[in-house]
This record gives structure tokens, C-alpha cells and sequence, in this order.
């Protein structure tokens, strides 16, 4: 009989793993459950659009594995499908001699993970490379770049559905049974029944596996990270992605540059607390998200652990000109005026009783289900790879 995967969120992790069940199995029978009416509509649809190389994460993680293939794999399905990319490069720069050590530990570590032609940079250099910019000390990446991910969410879509798959829109998991199969029944009244589950629902992805009966702790925390658009005027004072070192006692990378794949500039984000999982506004307010986030230890114990990053987020959330100071340490040119309205995302960041941010990706097994806990960035950009993980995952568990 012809096995049933069913893939519960239409995210691009959701649908590069559909995408790669059918590749490698075209006897399946592949059912992806989306409760929007279209994919890529939260965390995907909402992405900077940048291509991550693997500079930042551990070597050996998981992160650091699946990054560097995942922009092999990412680039060459947007060349097969003729989605636009474009690999600019990023440079990192150290604007005080305290971040010269930590910017040297990003060069061994991207060196580690095996990234190609990484170069040190004095401040010379990085005034070649970004004439506006200003550090004592930087990190040429030459293999980051940018792609529209909502372009890659649809291409997946079109695969899915003519290597024989099924994309269902407004499917919302309401319930999980599992005797022999997964009964699984929707919001808009409809049933399936699946062999295996995979759970890659992103924002919503420990709510469904405890529907599953899967207790682990962590809780999903929305953090919402806001940008402004630079005047078009304006753009040319950013070549590349221009980015902060980051500081390894903070859990964010801090507001940076991003030439999108439309040649606009992004600034941002900051990271706030959202009061809903899908809270792109600051006046978005959901009483359950809300309240789950604030019954839940692991959230009270990060902010103990983080009251100044807390405070100095939230307060720059509300003070443009801070905004506009954060970004003039990197680009002293930035004027305030030449800052203006741009977009919004919501970071699903699992978050563990302690008060830890889980850094790399986390996968949880279960009898007929895999559950996919954490994919923060550069989920999409490894999405691809993370697919094949999973897929890993589900033969070993099926076998």
C-alpha cells in the first residue's frame, strides 16, 4: 500500500521537505497542511532575503553543517528554476579595538566551516569596499547573498504538486490521534490520516506537538524584529550586507545593512517581544500567545538574564534616533531622515526552561512523528538541507 507523509506547515522548511520526500520517493504519498491560504505567509514571506554562509555558528553544529550546504543546495535550485539571486558579499566590521578578538573568532570559525575566500580586512580595505562605512577592522564573506524566499516557497509549491503531491491551504491542525496512523483532523472540517508525521509549523510548531502528545519543555517565544527601509536616494551608501560583530553575551546580531535582492536597503531589525506569534505590529495582541509567553519560567528567567539587551531592544523600538545611532556606528553617514517605514518579521525562538535561547536547530522524535522545534535563521537559507536531514531522520525512525 502507498505510504502517507503528511508535512504540517506550508513554511519553506515545511516545503523543502515535501519537495525532497518526493524526490527521493515518488511512491509516497505527500500531504503538506497549511492553515493560511497561501505559503510562505509568516516567518518565510517575511524574511530579510538573506543567503547565510555559515560564518557565525559552531563548527560541528548542526547550524554550521547545514548552512554551508544548505546556500549550495539554495543557489543551484534558484539556478534550475530561474529564480533571481545575487551573491554580494557581506562585510563585518569591528568599529572598537574590544570586538578585534571576537571579529578574529568569526575568521577561524567561518575558516573552520569551510568557507571560500574569506579576507581580513584593515580600515582601509573595508573604505574600498563600502566607501561609507567606517571600522577599525572587518570580515569579507564573498559566498553571502540575497533571494526572495517567498520566490523559492512558490517554486517548491509548483514541484510539489507535479512530482504528485498535495499543498492543501486553510488546514489548520485542530487535533492528533495516533493508533496504527495519525488521525488528523483540520479547522475547515476535513480528516487525513498519515503513516508519519512531520511537524514544521514553525511559529506554531510546539503547540502542534503537544497536540501530537509530545511533552518536551521548550516553548516557542515571538520575538519580532523590525526594519526600516532606507530612501531610495539614499541607497547608495550600502554596496554589500554590512554587519556588526556581534557580542557572544547577547543572544541577537544587532542591526545591520541588507541590500535586497530588489536592490532596496533594509535596516534592522531590533528584537522585541511580540504580544502574538503572528504580531507584525506593535498594536498586534493575541490574550493566549500573550499570556503563554508570560506563564512560561523559561521566558522570566531570560529576561533576568538579559535586563539591559530587554530594555535597550524595546526602548530603540520606540526611539527612531537610537535606531538611527545603532546603525550610524557602522555607516556614519545614515541621517534619521533617510530612514523610513519598511517591514516586519516574527523570529520563532525556542526557548528552554532555563531561560536559554536554543541556538542551533532542534529535532524531537516520536513514535510515527518528527517534530522540528527550532529553525531559526539560516533556516531558509538551508532549508534545502534541512529537508535532507529530516528525511534522514524519518527513514532511520521508519526503519
Amino acid at each position: 500500500m502507498k505510504q502517507t507523509i503528511v508535512v504540517v506547515g506550508g513554511g519553506i522548511v515545511g516545503l523543502a521537505t515535501a519537495h525532497e520526500l518526493l524526490s527521493r520517493f515518488p511512491s509516497l504519498h505527500v500531504v503538506v497542511l497549511e492553515k493560511e491560504d497561501r505559503e510562505a505567509a509568516h516567518q518565510t514571506g517575511h524574511n530579510s532575503g538573506v543567503l547565510h554562509s555559515g560564518l557565525y555558528y559552531t563548527p560541528g553544529s548542526l547550524k554550521a553543517r547545514l548552512a554551508v550546504d544548505g546556500i549550495r543546495r539554495m543557489t543551484a535550485f534558484c539556478d534550475t528554476h530561474r529564480i533571481p539571486y545575487k551573491i554580494c558579499g557581506k562585510v563585518v566590521i569591528a568599529t572598537s579595538p574590544d570586538e578585534l578578538p571576537r571579529l578574529q573568532t568569526l575568521f577561524e570559525r567561518g575558516k573552520a566551516n569551510g568557507l571560500l575566500g574569506l579576507q581580513m580586512l584593515s580600515a582601509e580595505q573595508i573604505r574600498e569596499r563600502e566607501p561609507h562605512a567606517v571600522g577599525i577592522a572587518g570580515v569579507f564573506v564573498p559566498q553571502e547573498g540575497v533571494v526572495d524566499f517567498q520566490a523559492v516557497a512558490s517554486a517548491l509549491v509548483r514541484q510539489i504538486e507535479s512530482k504528485g503531491g498535495v499543498v492543501h491551504f486553510g488546514s489548520k491542525v485542530n487535533r492528533l490521534r495516533f493508533v496504527r496512523q495519525w488521525r488528523i483532523d483540520t479547522a475547515n472540517g476535513a480528516a487525513y490520516e498519515a503513516d508519519f508525521l512531520i511537524n514544521c509549523a514553525g511559529l506554531h510548531c510546539d503547540r502542534v506537538s503537544r497536540l501530537a502528545g509530545n511533552h518536551d519543555p521548550l516553548r516557542i517565544v515571538p520575538f519580532r524584529g523590525e526594519y526600516y527601509r532606507i530612501r531610495p536616494e539614499r541607497d547608495s551608501l550600502v554596496r554589500h550586507l554590512i554587519y556588526p560583530v556581534p557580542d557572544p553575551k547577547f543572544p541577537f546580531l544587532g542591526v545591520h545593512f541588507t541590500r535586497q535582492i530588489t536592490g532596496d536597503v533594509e535596516a534592522g531589525p531590533n528584537a522585541v517581544l511580540a504580544f502574538a506569534r503572528e504580531g507584525y505590529r506593535f498594536r498586534d495582541f493575541n490574550l493566549v500567545d500573550f499570556v503563554e509567553s508570560l506563564t512560561y519560567r523559561g521566558f522570566w528567567r531570560f529576561l533576568y538574564r538579559y535586563p539591559s539587551l530587554c530594555w535597550h531592544e524595546f526602548h530603540r523600538s520606540f526611539r527612531k534616533e537610537i535606531f538611527c545611532k545603532s546603525l550610524q556606528r557602522l555607516v556614519p553617514d545614515i541621517q534619521l531622515s533617510d530612514l523610513g517605514h519598511g517591514g516586519s518579521g516574527v523570529r520563532a525562538q525556542a526557548l528552554s526552561p532555563s531561560g536559554d535561547l536554543v541556538q542551533d536547530f532542534y529535532f524531537v522524535q516520536q513514535a510515527g512523528a518528527l517534530h522540528v522545534l527550532n529553525a531559526p535563521s539560516p533556516a531558509a537559507t538551508a532549508s534545502l538541507a534541512i529537508a535532507d536531514e529530516i528525511v534522514n531522520r524519518m527513514q532511520s525512525a521508519l526503519n
